[in-house]
């Protein structure tokens, strides 16, 4: 098995089409066929269905498909390395950072000193990825990430960060049960709430903890903008639940109502994670060190 043909493999599948991939690659339709029909004799898997639509990989090809991307990244990484040998570190760093966390404040202080310290390193910042976050960290589609911690995962490492309380923010016109600055898990549950979908683990902590005392959950919608959320709860078309630190961030205080979620207390995990397979380049290495400077001195403030 070599790289070319796992590159051309990935081709294909993100293309969807045999035929797409081919005019992509320069390759001609009927070489790059004999290609994948190499990979799946070498494998004595079928790795793609073919329709008139297109081609989808099977559950070998999608497995071959996530190893292949992990492999090719690091013989590029490999590549990158061994020129820059020596030198400064540089080269591109993904850093994902989960959506309603005070780590979306972090953004220019990092990105201040990554530019500051090492000129030639670009980071490339996002908070929605289009899947789960923690796997593109153990796939090397990214290189770290900040999240809340979902559990034991194998391929990454969580090292916690801090440990929140939760808390529901709304509107202040929004008429709301309590007014001592707490508010219960059973008030909660008959306000209609904004919550990113189910495969964020803040979506999981609030359903779980509902469903455990037997009490409904009113969603009003899912949202993953943090900017659309404001719209959303300015115009008191619902609540939503957040870590303090984050709606202490996000959200002008005097504009709205941050209540503590008490009877009982819910809380999260933020987390670093990063992949406990792989070395990290030297880029990402020195992103990483200036990550964790920061975070200990935000926290220890």
């Amino acid at each position: 098995m070599d790289t070319r043909k796992l590159a051309y493999f990935v081709k294909i599948v993100d293309s969807g089409s045999i035929t797409k991939a081919a005019a992509a690659l320069h390759v001609a339709q009927p070489a790059l066929s004999q290609q994948v029909s190499a990979l799946e004799s070498e494998l004595k898997q079928r790795l793609l269905i073919r329709s008139k639509k297109g081609v989808e990989p099977t559950a070998a090809g999608t497995t071959l498909y996530r190893h292949a991307q992990s492999i090719l990244r690091q013989v590029e990484q490999a590549r990158h390395d061994v020129e820059a040998s020596g030198a400064a570190p540089s080269g591109r760093v993904s850093l994902a950072i989960a959506p309603y966390s005070m780590a979306s404040t972090l953004a220019p202080r990092i990105l201040g000193e990554v530019n500051r310290r090492y000129p030639d390193v670009i980071v490339h910042f996002t908070e929605t990825f289009g899947g789960i976050i923690s796997e593109a960290v153990k796939n090397g589609r990214l290189d770290m990430a900040i999240i809340y911690e979902p559990g034991r995962i194998q391929g990454v490492q969580f090292t916690t960060i801090v440990v929140e309380d939760l808390y529901l923010v709304a509107n202040r016109s929004m008429e709301s049960p309590a007014d001592s600055g707490e508010i219960t898990l059973g008030e909660v549950s008959r306000l209609g709430l904004f919550l990113p979908e189910r495969i964020h683990t803040l979506r999981q902590i609030v359903e779980t903890s509902l469903a455990g005392h037997g009490l409904p959950l009113d969603l009003r919608g899912e949202v993953e903008s943090v900017s659309a959320l404001e719209q959303l709860l300015r115009a008191g078309l619902g609540a939503a639940v957040l870590p303090q630190s984050a709606a202490e961030a996000l959200f002008l205080e005097g504009e709205f109502r941050m209540l503590h979620i008490v009877e009982p207390r819910l809380h999260c995990k933020i987390a670093l994670c990063t992949p406990d397979h792989e070395p990290m380049s030297e880029a990402a290495a020195a992103v990483l060190i200036v990550l964790k400077e920061v975070l200990a001195e935000i926290l220890g403030a």
